[in-house]
């Protein structure tokens, strides 16, 4: 096993990730590389699949001699990746999804909005399937896209002969295997692993999906995590600079193999899994929660069965615009400018100044809702919109620190707000185990812990998404006898940070204000 490695493949929305870890989880080299978007309108955002299949070539090249591995002692590899939706020919041709008709942009990416419309359908259905699904379907999922591209684009579904998932493509590319995992189909397809048929041809029929199945070539079964795919063909192997000895495993939408990573070895326990919560916070934040049985929960996705881990149930709540909100807020500030990773710090380190004067009270008659992109959790309401209340002529540099300040606390008093609403069925958690861009700025850590009063865990693992990666391409190599055993076995512990209990009083407050403004705005919309 020492001379065995693992190349994990992380595909973002700004771009791919590569890692190369040892089957005990160390990771020995990293590297990234951007993709391209196209937004032909605000709601439209498209990829080309070709150079998202290049990045990650690159990525892995260069991961590879950073670790200065040789390919022919890697032996498991395994991709992760948004979930966006990818339309081919039977013949593998791109086949294009935007209004630009340009082919190479093949690829409706998750964030896209278009089928706001067709995901009301869904929902006014009704039908069993919403209730895996958080009883709302969301425009982020495949089904109301497809709706969208087979009454939109016609000559596109017509010729369309395959469909996949992001993670899935991916893995189609790297071995020629048409299976798809039991992540994707689960969260994004409507497919119900749990009971027999898994598909629902009613609903498909209902909302004008009857040929789905036959369209994008989805099997009648889907894939369990980490299940051995096959080796990479010559082609692909040629590719990313590997050999064609490298088993390929099932991999995960890209915020469950965050979850993996963090909350993997717990499944040696699965009774009290439920007291941990996976929080993957980068553009957007998507949060986990693992349990033994099904817990339906209105407005979190979910419950989704085998999603995470086998025989495991997932429920999924999350934030469809937090790092993207705080970017946001920087460039349309007087003061602000380009967000960038140095501009960030300026304004956490005068926020700190402030602080150190005004105490947690800082800019407390300035509130935030942070639904600037729709609430995804709780209240599933694509719609949903963005709140500042507080507002004064100020706009010097100190006025943007305060509004980041205190959009930062929104941004924590949301995570509070979706973890209570889990705490009503049946989940208990009091401890965050964190990953993502988020754990570069202190002023969230911080709040993360004392504005929600939980324990806040950070990974020691440098990357716990290509952590989850590793485990799985560690079990398509058979280096574990199962995904469980590879997640106990590579789990990387963390340092944990218990909320301060002087913080309790300041955010108990904001809180009650936070939900009251909820109230209002529901009332204000409906007035409207």
């Amino acid at each position: 096993m020492s001379q065995s490695l693992l190349v994990a493949v992380d595909v973002g929305t700004g771009s791919a990730r590569a890692g190369v870890l040892t089957p005990e989880g160390l990771l020995l080299g990293r590297a990234e590389h951007p993709i391209a978007m196209n937004r032909t309108d605000a709601n439209h955002a498209e990829h080309d699949s070709e150079d998202i299949w290049r990045a990650v070539c690159t990525a892995v090249r260069s991961a590879m001699a950073t670790a200065g591995a040789s390919p022919d002692t890697v032996v498991g590899l395994a991709f992760d990746a948004t979930c966006s939706l990818v339309v081919r020919t039977a013949e593998g041709a791109p086949l294009t999804v935007s209004t630009n008709g340009e082919a190479r942009w093949d690829t409706i990416v998750w964030l896209d909005h278009r089928a706001l419309a067709e995901a009301e359908e869904c929902t006014a259905t009704g039908h069993l399937v919403l209730n895996f699904a958080g009883g709302v379907m969301s425009p982020e999922m495949e089904v109301p896209k497809l709706m969208w591209l087979k009454r939109h684009m016609p000559a596109t579904w017509a010729r369309a002969g395959m469909m996949f998932d992001l993670a899935d493509f991916l893995s189609w590319k790297a071995t020629g295997s048409l299976a798809r995992s039991q992540s994707t189909l689960t969260c994004k397809w409507t497919y119900l692993g749990h009971t027999a048929p898994a598909w629902r041809q009613d609903f498909l029929e209902l909302v004008g999906l009857d040929d789905m199945i036959d369209r994008a070539a989805l099997p009648e079964a889907a894939s369990p995590i980490g299940t051995d795919l096959g080796t990479l063909t010559a082609a692909a192997a040629a590719d990313l600079g590997l050999t064609t000895h490298c088993h390929v495993g099932a991999g995960l939408i890209d915020a469950h193999a965050g979850a993996l990573g963090l909350l993997g070895a717990f499944t040696s326990d699965v009774g009290t899994i439920d007291r941990h919560l996976a929080l993957i916070a980068g553009t957007s934040s998507c949060v986990m929660a693992l349990s033994a049985e099904d817990r339906p929960t209105s407005g979190v996705w979910g419950p989704y069965y085998g999603a995470v881990l086998p025989g495991v149930w997932l429920n999924e709540g999350g934030q469809s615009a937090t790092g993207a909100l705080l970017d946001h807020l920087i460039r349309w500030h007087g003061a602000g400018g380009e967000p960038t990773p140095e501009r960030h710090r300026a304004i956490a380190d005068r926020i700190m100044t402030l602080r150190a004067n005004e105490g947690l009270g800082l800019a407390k008659r300035l509130h935030v809702l942070p639904d600037f992109h729709g609430n995804r959790s709780p209240l599933g309401d694509p719609f949903a919109l963005g709140v500042i209340s507080g507002l004064t002529l100020d706009s010097d540099f100190d006025s943007l620190c305060r509004l980041y300040w205190r959009s930062c606390v929104a941004i924590a008093l949301g995570v509070r707000h979706i973890l209570e609403t889990l705490n009503t069925r049946g989940y208990a958690i009091d401890t965050l185990h964190i990953t993502g861009g988020h754990t570069k700025n202190p002023l969230l850590m911080e709040l993360y812990a004392d504005a929600t009063g939980c324990t806040v865990v950070q990974s020691s693992a440098q990357d716990a998404t290509l952590l989850g990666m590793a485990m799985v391409a560690a079990t398509a190599a058979g280096l574990y006898t199962g995904l469980d055993a590879a997640c106990v076995a590579m789990h990387q512990p963390g340092a944990a940070r218990a909320p301060d209990p002087a913080a309790r009083i300041q955010f108990d407050k904001d809180y009650r204000i936070f939900l009251e403004m909820l109230r209002q705005r529901q009332l204000i919309d409906a007035m409207g």
